[in-house]
C-alpha cells in the first residue's frame, strides 16, 4: 500500500512554513550569541549575515529539488532518486546524526535554562527522568495524529515569533531610550575565527530539512515547500541578526553567560524580567523538539517504504493513521543522545553532518534535471547549477577538521552505512521487495 492512502495530508501552506521555522529557531539563537561574541566581538552580526548568505544558497537548492516531490522522505528520497540507494542511504545516515545532536544539543540547553529555575534538574537521575518524560510526552502527542502534532508546533512557532520579537523590540526601545550606544565594527580578525563561527551558524540556520520530510501529509508540497523555505530565511536572518546586535549592545563580552538572551533582558529590565524570557525560552526550545519529533521519523519511514530500513519502520497505526513505530524509535534515540553528549560537542556534529548532506543535496539539482522520469520542479531556480556549485564549494570551505571524538562518530556513521547499503542491495536481490516503490 502507498503511503498516500495510509497518510493523512492535513499540513497546509501556513503550517508547512510555521514547522519550517520552528524546526530552524532552537537552540542556536539562544545559546549561541555569547559564543560568537567571544569569538568575533562587536563584528559578530555580519557572521549571521553571512551565514544566511551560505544558508541562502543551500535553500534556494533546495526549494526547486523539493518542488519535484510529493511523497515523504526529504533528503534521503531527494538523494536517492537522483544517485541511487547507496547514496540515498548515506545521506539518510548523515540526516539521522545530524538531527538526533541538534535534538541532543537543544535538550542540553532546555536543561540549562530549567536549572535557574529548578536547581536539582542537574542532578543525573532528575535529569534523565525529566529528559525521559518529555520525549515520551512528545512521542504520545505525534503517535495520536499529525493534526495535533502540526497543532501543537504552530502554538510553539508563535510563541517563538513572540518571545524573539519582544525581545528585539524592547531591545531597540531600551538602547534608543537610554543613548546607550549600538555596538557594532567591521569584519576583522582571524579568517579561522570567522570560519569556525559562520559553521557554527549553519547548524543556526539549519533544521529546515526536518520540514521537508513529511511531503506525504503535506497538502500541495510542491507548490509550498519553496514559499515555506524562503519565508523561514527571511524570517531567521532578520531575527537572529537582530539579536546578536542587541546582545552585544547591552552585555559585555566579559559578562556574556550561557543563556545570553535572558542576560540581556536583565540588564535591561532586572532579573524578574529575565526569569521570564527564560520561561519563554523553555518553551520555544520544547517546540523545536516538538518539531523535529513530528518531522524527522517520516525519513525513517520513507526508507522503510523503499526497503532501506526493516519494514516494521513503515508501520502507520490503523487508527490514528500516523508511522508510529518510526516516531518512538526516534524519540529513543533523541534521548539517548540528549543524555550521552553536551551542548557544543552536539551543535559541532550536527552542523559537520549537515555539511556532508546540504552538498549532497545541492549535487541531486543538476542531477535530477537530467532524469526526464522525475517530474518538473514547480519552481524553477534561475542559474540552478551555479547556485548548486557555489553551494557545494560553500560546504567544501566551511567543513572543519575533525577531533578524536569527531571522528570517531564519523567512523561509526560510515560503518553503518555499509552495512545498511550491504542489508538493503541483499533484500532487494532475494526478491522480498516487491510491491514496494524504488
Amino acid at each position: 500500500m502507498h503511503e498516500e492512502q495510509k497518510l493523512v495530508r492535513a499540513i497546509d501552506r501556513s503550517s508547512l512554513a510555521a514547522l519550517t521555522i520552528n524546526c530552524i529557531v532552537g537552540s542556536g539563537v539562544f545559546g549561541l550569541p555569547s559564543v560568537i561574541a567571544g569569538a568575533l566581538g562587536n563584528a559578530s552580526p555580519f557572521a549571521w549575515m553571512f551565514a544566511a548568505a551560505a544558508s541562502g544558497l543551500v535553500m534556494a537548492c533546495f526549494a526547486e529539488v523539493s518542488s519535484r516531490f510529493d511523497q515523504s522522505g526529504g533528503v534521503y528520497l531527494y538523494a536517492r532518486t537522483a544517485f541511487g540507494g547507496t547514496a540515498g542511504i548515506t545521506v539518510a545516515w548523515f540526516g539521522i546524526l545530524s538531527r538526533l545532536a541538534a535534538i541532543g544539543a537543544n535538550a542540553n540547553l532546555f536543561v540549562i535554562y530549567l536549572g535557574e529555575f529548578w536547581p536539582q534538574v542537574n542532578v543525573p537521575v532528575v535529569r534523565s527522568i525529566l529528559l525521559a518524560a518529555l520525549f515520551g510526552f512528545l512521542a504520545l502527542v505525534n503517535c495520536l495524529g499529525v493534526r495535533g502534532g502540526t497543532a501543537l508546533s504552530n502554538w510553539f512557532t508563535a510563541v517563538k515569533l513572540v518571545t524573539l520579537g519582544a525581545f528585539i523590540a524592547g531591545g531597540f526601545l531600551f538602547l534608543g531610550l537610554t543613548h546607550h550606544p549600538f555596538r557594532i565594527a567591521a569584519p576583522a580578525g582571524p579568517a579561522g575565527n570567522w570560519i569556525h563561527s559562520i559553521l557554527l551558524l549553519i547548524f543556526a540556520y539549519g533544521g529546515y530539512e526536518t520540514a521537508l520530510a513529511p511531503g506525504g501529509e503535506a497538502r500541495d508540497p510542491r507548490r509550498d515547500y519553496p514559499f515555506a523555505l524562503f519565508v523561514a530565511l527571511a524570517t531567521c536572518a532578520f531575527l537572529y541578526t537582530a539579536t546578536q546586535w542587541i546582545v552585544i549592545s547591552i552585555v559585555p563580552v566579559s559578562a556574556m553567560t550561557n543563556r545570553p538572551i535572558a542576560a540581556a533582558v536583565g540588564a535591561m529590565i532586572g532579573h524578574r524580567g529575565a526569569d521570564v524570557v527564560s520561561l519563554a525560552i523553555l518553551i520555544a526550545i520544547f517546540g523545536y523538539l516538538s518539531a523535529n519529533v513530528l518531522g524527522f521519523p517520516r525519513m525513517l519511514f520513507a526508507q522503510a517504504e523503499r526497503g532501506d530500513l526493516p519494514s516494521a519502520m513503515a508501520r502507520v497505526h490503523p487508527t490514528f493513521r500516523t508511522p508510529y513505530v518510526a516516531i518512538l524509535v526516534l524519540s529513543a534515540c533523541a534521548l539517548i543522545f540528549s543524555l550521552a553528549g553536551g551542548f557544543q560537542w552536539n551543535v559541532t556534529i550536527s552542523a559537520v553532518s549537515r555539511l556532508i548532506y546540504y552538498g549532497s543535496v545541492c549535487a541531486a539539482l543538476p542531477a535530477l534535471r537530467r532524469k526526464r522520469e522525475v517530474p518538473e520542479p514547480f519552481f524553477r531556480l534561475p542559474a540552478g547549477n551555479l547556485f548548486a556549485a557555489a553551494a557545494i564549494g560553500v560546504s567544501i570551505l566551511l567543513f572543519p577538521k575533525l577531533d578524536r571524538a569527531s571522528l570517531l562518530v564519523m567512523t561509526v556513521v560510515a560503518i553503518a552505512i555499509a552495512v545498511n547499503s550491504a542489508w538493503a542491495a541483499r533484500r532487494a536481490n532475494s526478491g522480498t521487495l516487491k510491491g514496494i516503490s524504488p
